[in-house]
C-alpha cells in the first residue's frame, strides 16, 4: 500500500522559531513614524505590544526559543500531518507529486493558533488583562479567542462586517471561548464612525477593523493589541509549519521543487515557505516559493512597493510593503482573510529581491479548484486555501504539458466547514470572476501620499 500520511511524534514539535531576517541578503527597511518620517524604535510599539513580542519583531537572531508552556499547548494539535495527494494527482492526470501540510486539525480549524497562543502567552507574562484584534474570515479571531481563554485574558474582536454576516458560526466559536465580537465598522470607535459616515453600508475591510482594534487598545493601559498576520513576529511563530514539513518530506524520501501557500498578509505563506527558503540560503537549493492571492486584491502582483499604513485609519507606523493603498476596500469575496490592502514587510522585501514569486487567481477559478480538491481528497478547504490549490493545479498542469515530474508542497491552511455559505453561492452560480481594472488600482494608489522607496 502506498504511504499517504507522514507524521511526527509530539517530541518532534520544533523547539525554536526560525527568523528568516537573519538569512536575508537585504534586510527589511525600518518602519517610519508617520509624523516625522524617521525610523522608529521599539519604544514606539510599546503601547500596543508586550516588550517580548517587540523584541522578536526587531530581532536579528536566527533561532528564537519556543517557551515550554507554548509548546505544551501546541501539543494539543501539533505536529500536524503531511499528506501525499494521490487523489488530486489522479484527477489531474499529472506526473507531478503533490503533498499538503494540513493545518485544519487545530482547535479553531486553521494555522492561526500557532501565533495566537504565543501572543497570548507573552501578553499574560506582562500582566495584560485584555487583548483587542481584528479578523477577516474569523479564523484569526477564533484562534485568539481560543488562546486568550487558556491564559484568562479578555478578548475583543472586530470582525469584518461582510464575514460577520456570512460566517455566523465563526462568531459562535469566538463567543464559546469567551470573546466579544463586533461587526466592523462599528459605532464604538472614532475610526468606525468615520467610515460609517462615509458609507453606512460599508462591508468593512481588514484595514478598517485594524484601525478599530488599535484605537480600542490605545484607550486603556491594561489592554494590548494583537495582529494575526503581516508583522515579523507573527510570521516567526508560524515557521513551526515549515520546520515540521521539512522533516516530514525527508521521511517521505522527497523534497519539494515548489512550495505554495495562499497570501493575505503573509503569515500563512511565511509559515510553510520560510523554512524551505532557509535551505535555499544555507544549502544552495533552488526551491520555488509561490504566494497565491485573489485578483480582486492583488497587492503582490499589481501593487506598488512603498511605505504605507497597515490600517485604513492611518494609526499604525508606516511600513515598507507592497500595497494597493490603505484606503482600498476589496470586493466582497468570500476569502475574507485575503482581503487586505498590503503585504508584510519581510515578504515584500523577499518579493522585491525576486527570492519568491506571486500569482493571482480569480474568484471563480479558486472555487473550481476547491471543489475539485474536496472531491479528490475529501477535505473541504477554506476559501483562502483554495487560492493555493488553484496555483497547485496550474503548476501540476504545467508538469503534464512539459512531461516533467516535479514535487509540489502546499499549505492547506484550514478547513471550510464554517464557510459553507461560500460553497452554496458557488453551486447556485453566484460566484463570478472579479478582477480589478488598472483604473481602479490607479485611483486607489493616487490617494497614497506616503514616502517613496528608492
Amino acid at each position: 500500500m502506498r504511504q499517504r500520511k507522514f507524521t511526527l511524534e509530539e517530541n518532534e514539535i520544533p523547539e525554536n522559531w526560525y527568523n528568516i531576517v537573519a538569512d536575508m541578503p537585504n534586510k527589511p527597511l525600518p518602519p517610519l513614524h508617520p509624523g516625522t518620517l524617521e525610523p522608529i524604535g521599539p519604544e514606539a510599539l510599546a503601547p500596543l505590544f508586550p516588550m517580548a513580542l517587540i523584541e522578536q519583531e526587531v530581532s536579528m537572531e536566527k533561532w528564537i526559543s519556543i517557551p515550554d508552556e507554548v509548546r505544551n499547548i501546541y501539543g494539543l494539535w501539533r505536529p500536524t500531518p503531511l499528506y501525499r495527494a494521490y487523489g488530486l494527482e489522479k484527477a489531474l492526470d499529472t506526473p507531478a507529486k503533490i503533498y499538503y501540510k494540513y493545518e485544519g486539525i487545530s482547535p479553531s480549524g486553521s494555522h492561526k493558533p500557532n501565533t495566537a497562543v504565543a501572543q497570548a502567552y507573552y501578553n499574560k507574562k506582562e500582566g495584560v488583562k485584555r487583548i483587542t484584534t481584528e479578523t477577516g474570515a474569523g479564523q484569526w479571531g477564533s484562534a485568539l479567542s481560543f488562546a486568550c481563554q487558556h491564559f484568562n485574558i479578555d478578548c475583543e474582536v472586530y470582525m469584518v462586517k461582510l464575514s460577520y454576516n456570512h460566517k455566523p458560526y465563526r462568531k459562535s466559536m469566538m463567543n464559546t471561548w469567551g470573546a466579544k465580537v463586533y461587526a466592523s465598522p462599528t459605532d464604538l470607535t472614532e475610526a468606525g464612525k468615520k467610515i460609517l459616515a462615509q458609507d453606512p453600508n460599508s462591508p468593512g475591510s481588514l484595514g478598517i477593523a485594524i484601525s478599530e482594534a488599535v484605537e480600542a487598545a490605545m484607550r486603556d493601559d491594561q489592554t494590548k493589541y494583537a495582529l494575526g498576520s503581516v508583522l515579523n513576529h507573527v510570521k516567526l511563530h508560524q515557521t513551526v509549519i515549515g520546520q515540521e514539513a521539512v522533516k516530514q518530506m525527508e521521511k517521505a524520501g522527497d523534497m519539494p521543487d515548489i512550495v505554495i501557500a495562499p497570501f493575505g498578509g503573509g503569515s500563512n505563506f511565511a509559515g510553510i515557505a520560510f523554512p524551505f527558503l532557509r535551505l535555499n540560503f544555507e544549502e544552495g537549493k533552488n526551491i520555488r516559493c509561490i504566494s497565491s492571492e485573489p485578483t480582486s486584491c492583488p497587492k503582490l502582483t499589481r501593487g506598488v512597493f512603498k511605505y504605507d499604513f497597515g490600517d485604513t485609519g492611518g494609526m499604525t507606523p508606516l511600513l515598507p510593503m507592497y500595497t494597493l493603498g490603505h484606503d482600498f476596500v476589496p470586493a466582497p469575496i468570500h476569502a475574507g482573510g485575503l482581503r487586505y490592502h498590503g503585504a508584510g514587510v519581510i515578504v515584500s522585501q523577499l518579493l522585491k529581491d525576486k527570492l519568491i514569486e506571486a500569482v493571482a487567481h480569480d474568484n471563480l477559478e479558486v472555487f473550481d479548484a476547491g471543489v475539485l480538491f474536496a472531491k479528490a481528497e475529501g477535505i473541504i478547504p477554506a476559501p483562502e486555501a483554495t487560492h493555493g490549490i488553484a496555483t497547485v493545479i496550474a503548476e501540476a498542469n504545467k508538469c503534464k504539458e512539459e512531461g516533467i515530474s516535479r514535487t509540489i508542497l502546499f499549505n492547506l491552511c484550514g478547513h471550510g466547514n464554517f464557510d459553507m455559505k461560500a460553497y452554496d453561492d458557488y453551486f447556485e452560480g453566484k460566484i463570478v470572476k472579479h478582477e480589478l481594472t488598472q483604473e481602479q488600482i490607479n485611483a486607489s494608489l493616487a490617494k497614497l501620499n506616503t514616502p517613496e522607496i528608492p
